[in-house]
């Protein structure tokens, strides 16, 4: 477990005991472009299998942020939900929390950090994440129905040959 405190008194922590999910999940189904409507049992199993950050506010302790990491603690990670409550936007705490992230997995050997944000570049920037080569780069982003286990954009079914 990690923990961090900053000089005002925020608390950043990975004990995964201290996380709101309910919280977390209000904010991200809410309020986060790339998660709207994402359902409760997705947002604990993500958490779950990832590393999750938590923001703490001194005083009361109510968490004011969150962000998660998928790694294999070696080589590569994927930074993914920062969310920071409306109300505590402008401290810094996302910026705060990406640094520290980093920092963290940094102590395993982790050197190469990825993220996706269509609209806080400057936020990741202060702690060093650059825009990625393009054409290096490359996604598989298919988005499948529970039910039929077809691509929801084309009329194809999925289908694994063995």
């Amino acid at each position: 477990m990690f923990t961090l405190t900053r000089p005002d008194g925020y608390l950043l922590s990975t004990d995964p005991d201290r996380l709101d999910l309910d919280r977390v999940h209000h904010w991200l189904s809410t309020d986060a472009y790339w998660a709207l409507g994402r359902d409760r049992d997705t947002v604990g199993r993500a958490f779950a299998g990832s590393i999750g950050f938590g923001v703490y506010r001194p005083g009361d302790g109510r968490q004011v942020a969150v962000g998660r990491v998928v790694t294999d603690r070696a080589t590569f990670a994927w930074l993914c939900d920062v969310y920071v409550d409306r109300a505590e936007r402008g401290r810094g705490l996302g910026t705060w929390l990406a640094g520290a992230a980093r920092d963290h997995l940094a102590e395993w050997g982790v050197r190469r950090m990825v993220l996706a944000t269509a609209d806080a570049h400057g936020v990741y920037a202060k702690v060093g994440f650059t825009p990625v080569e393009p054409g290096r780069w490359m996604e598989y982003d298919q988005r499948v129905t529970q039910l039929t286990g077809k691509d929801q954009s084309a009329g194809s079914p999925l289908t694994v040959e063995g």
